[in-house]
């Protein structure tokens, strides 16, 4: 039987957290998978019931944390590298940075046969000023020099990798895109519809946007809220928009509302909703507006549930979307483009309705939690011959 260690930064809500949790509860039989997590970040919401729900038992390094510590990232490196030395897997995948770094070093020096890393997204760029991006860079081409393997999850991210940021050659770069269970988002719609509109007051001809995802400076919601200030002024339609999630930049993005004299007529912070595909069902237009992204499951979840999209065009975006059909897409950071695509879709019903058909179409068998198994499985098995 084939060993596999995989190993993730934290179980955060997000796209990693559910790639690692699919791909360990529904690899086939000859697979053995360990996972083992990072200690939870206080400032994000915990997605243990990912796991949890799926029946796993994840191995949890408390050492190995979000932010830089030596003496803790050593510990964890320690408790990794005995984990290996126990296990003694045929591979070692790890997802995220921090895991990333840890992880290969420490399969490295357990001479472990395949190492394999997934960039969930990068933080090349809009997260830190240029000499320690620099420095992350390095760091990053170095590990890749380690592994066997590096795995973008779109075709963009790969270009990235390869080309401009220049990470390590295209041919140790293989493109799997995430996958999910979404089929949660067809289903009971409008029961889901009226629990979240009854939740928030919302009247029956109020549109509803809703922006998801962390409170951090990368997801730029200070353009969100110029966008509604704008919008909110120029429309006669009834609208609500909804701020869902929270994290460290949550004062700061509601210090932004009150400095445009956005109110809580207009807008709501919902913080996190576990039930996301209530908060879609009762949705009308799904916002982005973030600078930098991996592959958004924000947009993912938003077309598998039927709504129309506008969102900055950076990352992996473009192969997340249909550019034009599903979503609107608007240059990055620009308020005059992302306001006039924003009021577009509040204005026009008609518009907001073609787009919304298309989205589950385009996203229930591409990003699938079944191809990503069966796409990881022959990716296994090509290196394991090599």
């Amino acid at each position: 039987m084939t060993k596999i260690l995989r190993i993730i930064n934290r179980f955060n809500l997000g796209g990693p957290t559910y790639n690692v949790a699919y791909l360990s509860k529904y690899i086939s039989p000859e697979y053995e998978t360990l996972l083992v997590g990072g200690a939870k970040d206080e400032t994000e919401e915990s997605s243990d019931f990912i796991v949890n729900n799926l029946g796993l038992k994840p191995v949890i390094v408390e050492e190995m944390m979000r932010e830089i510590d030596l003496k803790n990232d050593y510990a964890a490196y320690k408790k990794i590298k005995k984990i290996i030395e126990e296990f003694r897997p045929d591979i070692v995948h790890t997802h995220a940075s921090k895991a990333g770094t840890l992880g290969r070093l420490a399969a490295a020096s357990c001479k472990v046969p395949v190492i394999v890393h997934t960039f969930h997204g990068h933080v090349f760029h809009s997260y830190f000023g240029k000499l320690k991006t620099a420095f992350y860079k390095n760091i990053e081409r170095y590990l890749a020099r380690r592994s066997t393997a590096i795995i973008a999850i779109s075709e963009i991210q790969k270009q990235e990798l390869v080309d401009i940021h220049r990470i390590c050659p295209a041919e140790k770069v293989h493109v799997v895109p995430l996958g999910f269970d979404l089929s949660r988002f067809q289903e009971n719609l409008p029961e889901k519809r009226k629990s979240f509109r009854e939740k928030y007051a919302l009247a029956d001809d109020e549109i509803a946007i809703s922006i998801i995802g962390r409170l951090v400076p990368v997801k730029n919601h200070a353009l969100f809220l110029e966008a509604l200030k704008d919008v909110s002024g120029k429309t006669t339609k009834k609208i609500r928009a909804f701020i869902i999630g929270d994290g460290e930049a949550r004062a700061a993005v509601e210090a932004k509302a009150n400095e445009l004299g956005i109110g809580t007529g207009l807008l709501t912070f919902t913080s996190w909703i576990r039930e996301i595909d209530v908060a879609l069902a009762g949705s009308d237009i799904v916002a982005l507006t973030s600078f930098n992204e991996g592959t958004p499951v924000s947009l993912i979840e938003a077309q598998a549930a039927n709504k129309p999209i506008v969102t900055t065009n950076v990352g992996g975006i473009e192969n997340v979307v249909i550019p034009g059909q599903t979503a609107l897409l608007c240059k990055n950071n620009d308020l005059q483009e992302f306001s006039a695509s924003l009021l577009k879709l509040v204005e026009d019903d008609s518009l907001r309705a073609s787009m919304a058909e298309k989205g589950w179409p385009h996203v229930r068998e591409k990003f699938h939690y079944t191809r990503l198994v069966s796409d990881m499985e022959k990716l296994y098995s090509a290196l394991l011959r090599k």
